[in-house]
């Protein structure tokens, strides 16, 4: 609730701190006193729109300050924590109006932007008036409060769950499906290319050995008649082994005769001949192994050129060319499982959106038999505001399917019997809607409520029994709320538990200020008979007065 605010130099305002109080707390006072300003200061510190002219005259700039105490989980605590802001299980607005336009909010005295600040005091405080655009008129809060009025929220949250997890799977059953539709588009050429390099069966380190034996081949084609020649010179027909070993045996057998001079020359020839045997061996070894099948070069030329034009095909080298193979061959898999997978989430979709459309059918059933049940406690509170002959309905049609379920909701009325129904902003008068936003909320009190509830003379153009059934559905509002109440009603302001006066007095030569007294039970009695007497105030006024509060006790 509202605990003080604390308003510098604001129009008629130089200096004013003023406490509040739980229940119902009413200002009272003669018009022009300031009451207005109190609450523009007022609604200035919640994040309304600032104007330089509320800067008190020849002053740079003004300032207001709300200090709230609120229960542990507070909405409005939650707000300002999502913010970074530390709350300790209260709030501090402080707004700076300069008087060239601009303004400055804080929250615990740290800087937020106006629209930080509207968003912390949208559940703290709701002001209800005759002309005022912020309250319970605004169609977009009618369905929450259905809810709240209902004690909906568990159906509410099933429902914003279910729409969140279909949503989820649409969202991603269109990934897939994008992404399975791209994969159509190269399927024939996965398929082929697969199919390619299927066949052609690409091996590691394949390149390096082929181009290695198709150069032993290239080369071995030149030495080979080299080899040849050499052989014959040494082991074919013009070899010189038979001479030699001819010669070597014609020594051999001259060997006895002169050992001394055969032996050293036949074991030189015994050696050549020895040599010459193990060249041609050799050479033999050389030519075998020169020897290839010339349909095996071609064959392996073959196969390189194969691999070769597959690289400059697909852009990689040959020694990627495996790899490649082994993507193309994912990606096809990946394709099947795709396609596999959008049917799978298909279903799945399908699945969440009927557990969706359950779910808010569920809650829309709920909200139409709640609503019902406001509509007879709102009837039930408008005879005695004068609205004998209206009706109050809440209108609820389909709208597409949402987080929030699949109904629109809109509070309508009919002021006259006979009268057609429409929306209660555009039905209802200044003053019967008031009395009509003070009705529901009496309807609402025990759920859906700010913690503070502001409403700004609803009992204008009325009196007698009307304004005391105003005061008397005031005061049960500030039974479980804090309620601040502007008023000329007297009636209204006996019901108070708390009495506010507000005045104009000079403050320094030539200037005047708005000045707050909370009144004690004999400046409150002698406050009421001025409003029921006016300026004059009798004796009868005064003992009307007291009669006035003794039965509000």
């Amino acid at each position: 609730m509202l605990v003080q605010l604390s308003i510098r130099n604001i129009v008629l305002i130089d200096r004013l701190d003023v406490s509040f109080s739980h229940g119902l707390t009413v200002l009272t006072g003669e018009t022009g006193a300031g009451k207005s300003i109190l609450l523009d200061s007022f609604s200035l510190a919640l994040g309304a729109r600032g104007d330089g002219s509320l800067v008190r005259a020849g002053e740079a700039q003004g300032q207001v300050s709300a200090v709230f105490d609120l229960a542990p989980g507070h909405p409005a605590l939650g707000a300002a924590e999502a913010q970074d802001i530390e709350t300790d299980g209260g709030l501090i607005l402080r707004r700076v109006q300069l008087a060239d336009g601009r303004t400055r909010a804080f929250v615990n005295d740290q800087r937020v932007t106006n629209e930080a600040l509207r968003a912390v005091t949208k559940a703290l405080v709701e002001i209800h008036g005759q002309h005022d655009d912020r309250a319970l008129i605004d169609p977009a809060t009618h369905r929450a409060l259905i809810d709240a009025y209902g004690g909906l929220e568990p159906q509410l949250a099933q429902t914003r769950e279910t729409h969140a997890r279909w949503r989820a799977l649409v969202a991603e059953r269109a990934r897939e499906e994008a992404r399975v539709v791209a994969a159509r588009a190269e399927a024939d050429y996965l398929r082929a290319a697969h199919e390619e390099l299927d066949k052609l069966a690409p091996e590691p380190g394949e390149e390096e050995e082929l181009a290695g034996r198709r150069a032993d081949m290239m080369q071995a084609e030149k030495v080979a008649a080299d080899l040849r020649d050499a052989y014959e010179s040494v082991g074919g027909d013009h070899s010189p082994v038979a001479a030699l070993a001819a010669a070597l045996r014609r020594l051999q057998r001259r060997e006895a005769q002169a050992p001394h001079l055969i032996e050293p020359p036949a074991k030189a020839l015994d050696e050549a001949i020895t040599a010459l045997d193990a060249a041609a061996s050799a050479l033999q070894e050389a030519l075998r192994a020169a020897d290839y099948d010339p349909r095996e070069l071609e064959a392996v030329e073959e196969r390189l050129f194969s691999l070769r034009g597959a690289s400059r095909k697909y852009s990689v080298p040959v020694e990627g060319l495996p790899a490649l193979a082994e993507n193309f061959a994912a990606s096809l898999e990946a394709l099947d499982a795709g396609e596999a997978r959008l049917v799978a989430l298909t279903g799945e979709a399908a699945e969440a959106q009927a557990g969706y459309e359950a779910a808010a059918k569920i809650l829309s059933q709920a909200r139409r038999e709640a609503a019902q049940a406001l509509d007879a406690a709102v009837n039930a509170e408008l005879a005695p505001l004068k609205l004998e002959g209206a009706q109050f309905s809440t209108m609820i049609r389909d709208e597409p399917c949402g987080a929030d379920g699949i109904d629109q909701v809109e509070f309508w009325v009919r002021t006259n019997p006979g009268a057609r129904p429409g929306p209660l902003m555009k039905i209802a008068s200044g003053g019967e809607l008031a009395r009509f936003m003070l009705a529901l909320k009496v309807s609402l009190a025990e759920r859906g409520s700010a913690p503070t509830l502001v409403f700004d003379e609803i009992d204008t153009g009325v009196g007698g029994a009307v304004a005391d059934a105003i005061g008397e559905r005031l005061a049960r509002l500030g039974r479980r709320a804090q309620v601040l109440a502007v008023t000329h009603a007297p009636q209204v302001a006996a019901k108070a538990q708390s009495h506010l006066r507000i005045l104009k007095a000079p403050s320094e030569p030539g200037r005047v200020a708005t000045q707050v007294f909370e009144l004690e039970p004999k400046a409150r009695r002698e406050e009421i008979a001025r409003m029921l007497a006016g300026a004059s105030v009798t004796e009868e006024a005064r003992a009307a007065a007291a009669r006035l509060l003794q039965g509000a006790q």
